[in-house]
């Protein structure tokens, strides 16, 4: 939509991860050191934690993106509520291994014969398993029961847990004593700092190829800080929305005025402002319509409607300048292609 106008090649602020996107702020780049340091290893767990939004599996992304060693097989597990068993069937059907029985038994003579013929090859597994807080601590259990498959005592798989603060709390259970023993390094991910979202936005909109001197204004990068607490995921929804804003108003600089609007417009859309309560009645029959208490509420309520209506109308009117606006510019370049046909 916007790329054009703003001479973007792509879209920067995307939500899914992509390593190509990849910023290093000390936390981050810390992460990833210690990502690379158990690698390095080839034994024992490396765990990162950090809150929603923070870039935990871009980091793994990035990780795996720029392996370099063919040595390496790594599998990337997102996990929900698994059990023991489930786990094992995941880690077989991600390795792309074959297995003669569906029982636990079977499940672990096919994974311990994969893992045996890769060290053969001179090669082991990695096994990078996000949203690691959905697990049970008997399934991060089994996990620890997979790094005792060795072989000429070295170890035949490694793996990497990501997950939410929630994943800190189940490893520092008083049952999990031997998984922490096996933990060679763990990092936790904060949000970005006042400074590192500035650098954060200027990173992805150089990625993205932008020809501009100044997209936002000085004072707006903290303003934006402001709105999403730093959180990496929701610097991606609220900037893509701003240069969405900045398109259809024709900005050539997005400022404090502009933030502002998208966030309130934003909240409206994600929170709505009515409440519940006004529109609930728990004994329809003894509302008293000439009550000036129930009148004024009644007026409260249409208020709130009337601004809910409006902003909606707002948005329609934006949406159709948004396709004029497209049907001119494609116009223009079929006049364009035809005057050089004739020529």
């Amino acid at each position: 939509m916007y790329e054009n106008y703003y001479g973007f090649k792509e879209r920067p602020f995307q939500l899914s991860p992509d390593p190509r996107f990849f910023f290093a702020s000390s936390h981050h780049q810390r992460a990833l050191s210690y990502l690379q340091y158990g690698l390095d290893q080839g034994e024992g767990f490396i765990v990162v934690t950090g809150p929603i939004g923070t870039g935990k599996t871009t980091i793994a992304r990035n990780l795996l993106n720029n392996l370099g060693d063919a040595s390496i097989v790594a599998a990337q597990l997102v996990t929900t509520k698994l059990n023991p068993q489930e786990l094992l069937e995941l880690v077989v059907s991600e390795f792309n291994i074959t297995v003669t029985g569906d029982s636990k038994a079977d499940l672990l003579q096919g994974i311990e014969t994969f893992l045996v013929q890769l060290h053969q090859q001179g090669k082991r597994a990695l096994l990078i398993v996000d949203e690691a807080q959905n697990l049970p601590s008997e399934t991060v259990e089994e996990l620890r029961m997979l790094s005792n498959f060795q072989l000429d005592n070295k170890p035949l798989i490694q793996s990497f847990l990501l997950g939410q603060e929630e994943l800190k709390g189940i490893i520092q259970a008083p049952n999990m004593e031997q998984f922490r023993q096996r933990i060679i390094a763990s990092a936790h991910l904060k949000p970005l700092s006042k400074e590192e979202v500035k650098e954060y936005i200027n990173h992805r909109l150089h990625q993205a190829g932008c020809n501009k001197e100044e997209v936002f204004s000085t004072a707006a990068f903290e303003l934006i800080h402001e709105k999403t607490l730093g959180v990496p995921r929701k610097i991606n929804i609220f900037v893509d929305r701003l240069l969405l804003f900045g398109f259809l108003e024709e900005l050539e600089n997005i400022n404090t005025d502009a933030i502002n609007e998208v966030a309130q417009e934003m909240e409206v859309e994600l929170t709505g402002s009515l409440n519940s309560e006004q529109l609930q009645s728990s004994e329809p029959n003894q509302v008293v319509v000439n009550s000036a208490e129930k009148v004024e509420s009644i007026k409260d309520v249409l208020r709130e409607v009337e601004d809910i209506l409006e902003t909606s109308i707002k948005e329609k009117i934006k949406m159709a300048r948004y396709v004029d606006k497209m049907l001119k510019h494609k116009s223009r370049v079929y006049t364009d292609t035809a005057s050089d046909a004739e020529k």
